[in-house]
C-alpha cells in the first residue's frame, strides 16, 4: 500500500497500524488512553473552527444588512443551510458515541458517571476496551453504513447548496461562467469530509464498516468519530469562508494614474533606435485621447486612440541611460487632473554573448540541463548554438536550451551568430551528488517503536539538489541486535522490506539496534550502484 500524501490521511492510517499492534500486545491502559487524548484534540478543533466560524458569520450578516450590499443577499440563507446540515450531523455523530459509551458501559438508556471511570487521572469510558459491543452496533447491526451514508448525503448537501448559489447567482456577483465551474470544481475536489470507498475493496472485508470498525475497542472508534466531526466542520468553513468572499464585492476604482513604457528592447546596441509605446497605468477604454498628457524628457507626445503613444530616440552612447515620464489625465465628468511621474531606465551596450547553466555551474550525467544563452544585438533566428566534450548534445527548448551529458570531465557550449565571433563557454561535467539514505525524515538515532515499524523500507534522497532526479536504493544489510542478544542479519534487495527483513522489523522494541550497513543507490546516469551512508538506529 502506498503512503498517502494527505496529512489526515496518513495520520488516520498510522493510527490504525498502531492499534492493530496494540490489539496484538494486549495493549496497557496508559497506552490505550492515548487515543483519548487524539479524540480530546479533535474537539478542540473543533471548538477553535466553530468560533471562527461564528465571528465569520457575524461579519457577512453585518456587512449585508447594508443596503447598498443587497445583491449578496443570497448568500445569507445558504450559509445558515450549510451551518444547519453540518450542526445536523456533528449531533448525529455525538448520539451515536454517547449510544456506544452507554452500551458498553451500565446500559440504562443515558450517558452518566455511572459509564465513566479514572484511569491514570482521566475520566474515561469504562468501557474502553469493549469491542463486542462496537462490532455489533456498527458492524452487525448496520449503524456503520447508516453513518456512512449520513456522511456521503451531507457532503453533497453543503456541496448543492454552494453549486445553487454560484449557478443561481454567479452573474450578479460579476462571476462569468468558466470561474463559476472553476471555483465549484475546486470546492468539490478539496473538501476534506468524505468516505474512502475504495480501499476497502482491495481486503477480505465485506463492506466499509466491517473494515473500519470490527474488533475495534470504544478507545480507538471514539477519536474515528471525532475526526469525522472535525472534517465535517472544517468543510463548513471552506465553504462560508468562499461564500463570505463573494459578498466583498467585485468593483475596482482607480484614482490614480502613472505613465508605463512598454519599449521594444530594455538593452540596445550603440547606433540602433531605442524604440518604446508610453501609455497611463490603469488605462480605462473610457478616457478619450484629448483627456491624456503623456510626456518623455519634457516633451508632449501624441496619444492615439488606444491611449498609447510612440517614443523613439537616438543611441549614441554606451552605459544606463534613463527617460523622465509624466502623465496627465483630466477626469471629463468633474475636470479635475490627476497627475503621475516615473523614471525609465535602460542601457546601451554593444554586442555580446553568455551562456548561463540554469541551475548551477555544472552540467549532471543523467538529468537534462536546461542553458540560457542570451546574444545582445543578435537576432535569435541567426544564432548558432553548438557543444562538444562530456560525450554531450544540445538542443533547443522552448526559449532556452537542454544539454544532456554523459561523461565526467569538461564540455564547452560554442556560440555565433550575425556579426559575432564564435565564442566558447566551458562547464564542468559531474555525476549527481551522493543521495542520502533515510527512514522517513532521520539517517539514524533515536525512533520511536511505532514510527519505525510503520516504514516500508529505505528511501535515497537527494538534498539540495536542483534537478528533478530520484534515485533508488539498489539493497542494503540489516542486522537487528536485541537486548543480550546476538545480532540478526537480512541481505535486502532494492529499498522495500524483504519478509525477513519485515520480520526483523517488526520485533523491535524499546532498547533494540538495528544497523543499515551497505547501503548501495543508483541514481540517474549511474552504469552500477554507489554506496552511500549506513544508519544506526536505537529503538524507544
Amino acid at each position: 500500500m502506498s503512503i498517502p500524501k494527505e496529512p489526515r490521511q496518513l495520520m488516520i492510517n498510522l493510527m490504525y497500524l498502531v492499534l492493530t499492534a496494540l490489539l496484538a500486545l494486549n495493549v496497557s491502559a496508559e497506552v490505550m488512553n492515548a487515543f483519548f487524548t487524539l479524540d480530546s484534540g479533535n474537539k478542540e478543533s473543533i471548538s477553535t473552527v466553530d468560533n471562527q466560524l461564528a465571528q465569520t458569520v457575524k461579519g457577512v450578516k453585518d456587512l449585508l444588512s447594508d443596503e447598498s450590499k443587497r445583491k449578496y443577499k443570497p448568500v445569507e440563507p445558504a450559509i445558515d443551510a450549510v451551518r444547519s446540515k453540518i450542526a445536523e450531523f456533528i449531533t448525529y455523530v455525538d448520539e451515536l458515541r454517547d449510544r456506544l459509551i452507554d452500551e458498553s458501559g451500565t446500559p440504562d438508556g443515558k450517558v452518566d458517571k455511572k459509564d465513566y471511570t479514572v484511569s491514570y487521572g482521566k475520566t474515561v469510558p469504562k468501557g474502553k476496551k469493549n469491542k463486542d459491543i462496537t462490532t455489533r452496533i456498527l458492524v452487525n447491526d448496520g449503524v456503520g453504513e447508516e453513518l456512512k451514508k449520513k456522511i456521503i448525503e451531507t457532503k453533497d448537501d453543503i456541496l448543492k447548496t454552494y453549486t445553487d448559489l454560484l449557478q443561481t447567482y454567479g452573474d450578479t456577483f460579476g462571476l462569468k461562467q468558466p470561474e463559476v465551474d472553476q471555483r465549484i470544481e475546486a470546492m468539490a475536489s478539496n473538501l476534506a469530509f468524505g468516505i474512502d470507498d475504495e480501499t476497502w475493496k482491495t481486503t477480505e472485508k465485506e463492506s466499509w464498516s466491517d473494515f473500519k470498525f470490527r474488533q475495534m475497542p470504544l478507545a480507538a472508534v471514539l477519536p474515528l468519530m471525532s475526526q469525522m466531526q472535525s472534517n465535517a466542520k472544517s468543510s463548513e468553513a471552506a465553504l462560508i469562508n468562499a461564500m463570505a468572499e463573494l459578498t466583498g464585492g467585485r468593483v475596482i476604482e482607480f484614482d490614480q494614474f502613472f505613465p508605463v513604457v512598454q519599449a521594444k528592447k530594455a538593452y540596445v546596441i550603440r547606433g540602433e533606435p531605442f524604440e518604446a509605446k508610453i501609455s497611463v497605468g490603469t488605462y480605462s477604454s473610457q478616457i478619450q485621447p484629448e483627456n491624456i498628457s503623456l510626456y518623455a524628457n519634457g516633451n508632449r507626445l501624441t496619444v492615439g486612440e488606444d491611449g498609447t503613444a510612440e517614443y523613439t530616440t537616438n543611441t549614441s552612447s554606451i552605459g544606463p541611460q534613463s527617460i523622465s515620464l509624466k502623465a496627465e489625465v483630466t477626469n471629463p465628468l468633474t475636470g479635475e487632473v490627476s497627475k503621475g511621474e516615473a523614471t525609465y531606465d535602460y542601457e546601451v551596450g554593444l554586442r555580446s554573448v553568455t551562456v548561463s547553466a540554469d541551475k548551477m555551474n555544472v552540467f549532471y550525467i543523467g538529468v537534462p540541463n536546461p542553458v540560457s544563452v542570451a546574444a545582445a544585438g543578435v537576432p535569435t533566428s541567426s544564432l548558432r548554438v553548438g557543444m562538444s566534450g562530456g560525450g554531450g548534445s544540445i538542443k533547443r527548448s522552448g526559449s532556452g536550451y537542454v544539454v544532456n551529458v554523459e561523461k565526467p570531465g569538461e564540455a564547452k557550449i560554442t556560440v555565433s551568430g550575425e556579426g559575432m565571433a564564435a565564442q566558447s563557454f566551458p562547464f564542468r561535467v559531474k555525476r549527481i551528488p551522493d543521495p542520502v539514505a533515510r527512514l522517513s525524515k532521520s539517517s539514524g538515532g533515536a525512533m520511536g517503536n511505532g514510527t519505525f515499524k510503520a516504514q516500508k523500507g529505505v528511501v535515497a534522497i537527494l538534498d539540495n539538489f536542483d534537478f528533478d532526479a530520484r534515485c533508488q536504493i539498489q539493497g542494503f544489510t540489516l542486522a537487528y541486535v536485541a537486548k543480550r542478544q546476538d545480532p540478526v542479519e537480512s541481505i535486502n534487495s532494492g529499498g522495500t522490506y524483504n519478509e525477513k527483513s519485515r520480520r526483523l522489523v517488526n520485533q523491535a522494541k524499546p532498547g533494540d539496534i538495528y544497523y543499515f550497513d551497505n547501503v548501495k543507490a543508483r541514481c540517474p546516469g549511474d552504469k552500477v550502484g554507489r554506496p552511500i551512508n549506513p544508519m544506526v538506529f536505537k529503538i524507544k
